[in-house]
């Protein structure tokens, strides 16, 4: 009903959840957040590690440390209560000026714009903008800070995000039934696909690594945890070398496990992932020791049926399924 804003606590979760990341994987995420921590007070009280258990298979991880960093300061600087203003809003960790506006329009009704990748779409084949992305940012927002209402700019906002998921889509945009049809300067050039431009995506060089996967016969594997800040901060992993353009390694660089002698054997094929600025390759090495075997400084013996349970990447399951089927 107009006049009832959304809980600004929920805008932000799934805004934060929704940054490079779809709607349908973000879903069942946000149920269980939601679900197991209701308010911003839960969530900054909650163990890091939990956080990052809970958002593991998300990717994106340092918006999970984000998250709880951002929710840690609305309790300790705000009390509890997001703030309203735009400005304060892009204060706190993890938000940018998008998500900042995004709480701002949609939980308080603020008249800012709020341009996300559907947004800009929508706003590039209004107006038919010919600079590139991501050049064209500045002027995109621009216009579209022209179009927002002074009145009901939660709902403008909303419908505009909207508009852009589900009719004026990347390939094929259903014109016909876009309310700005006979506005939009891209539909009567005809080529609304071709809006936004973009200048030619880099891609990142190929780098290599070695994962060990130890297995004990009683059933457990050694983990440990990765430097709580820098690339999967605070998830756990599996030994790895190095991830380098030239790697050029193997058992070698092993963790040393003591006076145990692992046999390690090398398993067929690659794993691989893409990360946002370079593709990965792990050669992957399997071992497996006694019940009795310790575990090196700084990592932990984990029952393989507790996996599922911890904060794995999905770069780290990926290794683990390779490794133990």
């Amino acid at each position: 009903m107009p006049g009832e804003r959304p809980d600004p606590y929920r805008v932000w979760l799934s805004e934060i959840m929704l940054q490079q990341t779809t709607t349908k994987a973000v879903a069942p995420y946000f149920a269980r957040f939601a679900a197991r921590w209701p308010n911003v007070r839960a969530l900054a009280a909650a163990p890091l590690e939990d956080v990052l258990k809970l958002w593991a298979g998300l990717g994106y991880y340092a918006r999970a440390r984000h998250l709880h960093a951002c929710a840690k300061a609305v309790v300790a600087h705000h009390g509890g209560s997001f703030p309203q203003s735009e400005a304060a809003l892009a204060d706190l960790p993890g938000v940018g000026p998008y998500t900042a506006a995004a709480i701002a329009a949609i939980a308080f009704d603020t008249p800012v714009a709020a341009v996300d990748g559907n947004v800009e779409r929508v706003v590039a084949r209004l107006y038919a903008v010919e600079d590139e992305l991501p050049a064209a940012k500045q002027n995109i927002r621009r216009l579209a800070e022209c179009l927002v209402p002074v009145e009901r700019a939660g709902d403008f906002a909303q419908a505009l995000m909207d508009l852009g998921a589900t009719i004026c889509t990347p390939k094929t945009p259903t014109c016909a039934l876009c309310p700005w049809r006979s506005a939009c300067a891209a539909r009567r050039r005809g080529d609304p696909e071709a809006f936004p431009l973009k200048a030619p995506k880099r891609e990142g060089r190929l780098r290599r690594g070695a994962a060990f996967v130890v297995l004990r016969s009683d059933g457990f594997v050694l983990v440990r945890s990765r430097p709580p800040k820098g690339l999967l901060g605070g998830m756990t992993e599996v030994p790895t070398t190095q991830w380098t353009h030239d790697f050029d390694g193997g058992p070698e660089l092993a963790p040393r496990l003591g006076r145990a002698q692992p046999r390690w054997r090398r398993l067929a094929g690659v794993v691989t992932h893409t990360f946002t600025h370079f593709p990965l390759e792990l050669f992957v090495y399997l071992a497996e020791l006694a019940p009795d075997a310790t575990a090196p400084p700084g990592a932990r013996w984990v029952r393989r049926a507790d996996l599922a349970d911890e904060a794995l990447p999905n770069l780290m399951r990926k290794v683990l399924a390779h490794a133990l089927g």
